[in-house]
């Protein structure tokens, strides 16, 4: 039996030929520069995105000294820390210096001595006198003796005159005799009585050389050295002291300032307020109004101001400068739905309106976004922010042109 070849040979299944390892090989390097290639498109994308990212100066949002504010500032104000209780302490005479006990610095008692003058002329007053009281009393006493004996002798004459035994004379004398002892007695106890208040008088004299302070405080100036002379009254030129030192009564610390009289409406007595020193400039120091002084001055249309510490503290310098803020007494309770952080201070400039919102930009992972806040009280640039941010929070300081909600930004100098 005869086969038709070509019949078989359309028969016949093609197969592919097996894959070589080069084939292979060239697969795998395909999918290698497809990686390569995307990688170069994600890192040529972060550098566009770089390049045009808009560079920015950034601050940190950090926990308001104070707390939470008990309302808007509605008035701002400066003065100097002042003491209500002060002296330049000098004596009560004339004199020179002989010891001064105190320095600058030193915290003095009630009735601490401060000096002593010199008193070798007035110790010999004082002797003179103790003397004179002293012989005031020995005559005194001798006068006594001798009106006992005049009452005696009186007594035994009146007897023998009943008894007819002495003339009327000798009776009338003994009588005088003892009216007179009586008569200078009474003189020699009233000149007791002036050598005591002689002596009364020295002991003063010497003690007005004593300089004691006269209340509890701090000595913030010591005026004279011993050898100078010192005197209560501006006498001797310019060659006599006033005054020994200056004693400040620390407790009694509190600011003064002048606010301009078309706004003294806005101040009252118990108000809140918020100082900070010139020295300090990132303490806020919690206060409060004493009273308003019942006077204008009529040259600088200002009214004065006493504000009180609410807590003293040792840095807290008389005559140092001060900024008050007036705060308008309205608590500060959070809105409904907003978030619940402490207050934050942050720089003014950072903080931007549109309308009537109020938000700053917060920098996150390279971008930004606007956040919502609600403010408190303004004072030296620094902004209290009540709610939407919290201390650490990163912030635009100064918004530019370009931004926008998720734009990309970077710090200056990056």
């Amino acid at each position: 039996m005869s086969f038709d070849q070509n019949a078989l040979d359309s028969l016949r299944i093609e197969r592919s030929p097996e894959p070589t390892r080069n084939s292979r090989q060239g697969g795998a390097y395909k999918w290698f520069i497809v990686a390569v290639l995307v990688l170069a498109a994600v890192a040529a994308a972060w550098a566009f995105l770089r390049d045009n990212a808009v560079e920015v100066e950034t601050v940190t949002a950090v926990a308001s000294a104070s707390g939470s504010s008990a309302g808007g500032s509605v008035l701002n104000a400066s003065g100097y820390v002042v003491a209500r209780r002060q002296a330049t302490v000098s004596a009560k005479v004339t004199g020179k210096v002989r010891e001064v006990l105190i320095e600058e610095g030193m915290e003095v008692k009630e009735g601490q001595l401060l000096a002593r003058l010199d008193d070798t002329t007035t110790r010999p007053q004082l002797d003179l006198a103790e003397r004179q009281l002293d012989a005031a009393t020995k005559n005194l006493q001798e006068v006594e003796v001798r009106l006992v004996e005049a009452e005696r002798n009186l007594r035994r004459t009146r007897q023998l005159r009943a008894d007819k035994l002495v003339s009327e004379q000798a009776l009338d004398a003994a009588e005088a005799e003892f009216s007179a002892f009586q008569a200078r007695l009474e003189a020699l106890k009233s000149e007791v009585k002036v050598a005591q208040s002689s002596v009364r008088v020295r002991n003063q004299d010497l003690d007005d050389l004593l300089v004691r302070a006269p209340f509890d405080g701090v000595v913030v100036s010591k005026d004279a050295q011993p050898g100078e002379m010192i005197s209560p009254i501006s006498a001797g030129g310019g060659f006599t002291r006033t005054g020994i030192a200056t004693v400040v009564d620390m407790d009694s610390r509190e600011i003064e300032v002048d606010v301009n009289e078309a706004f003294i409406n806005r101040v009252k007595a118990g108000q809140k307020a918020e100082a900070v020193l010139d020295a300090y400039p990132d303490w806020t120091i919690p206060c409060h109004v004493i009273n308003i002084v019942p006077t204008a001055d009529r040259q600088k249309a200002t009214v004065r101001v006493r504000i009180g510490f609410d807590h003293l503290d040792p840095r807290i310098l008389t005559d140092m400068g001060i900024k008050v803020s007036f705060l308008d007494n309205r608590s500060a309770e959070p809105a409904e739905g907003a978030a619940s952080h402490p207050a934050v201070r942050v720089p003014t400039e950072a903080i931007m309106k549109e309308g009537d919102t109020t938000f700053v930009w917060r920098v996150r992972d390279k971008s930004v976004e606007r956040v919502a806040v609600r403010i408190g009280g303004e004072r030296s640039g620094q902004t209290e922010v009540l709610s939407g941010i919290a201390s650490g929070d990163v912030l635009v300081a100064k918004p530019v042109d370009g931004l926008a909600e998720g734009a990309p930004v970077k710090k200056k100098g990056e």
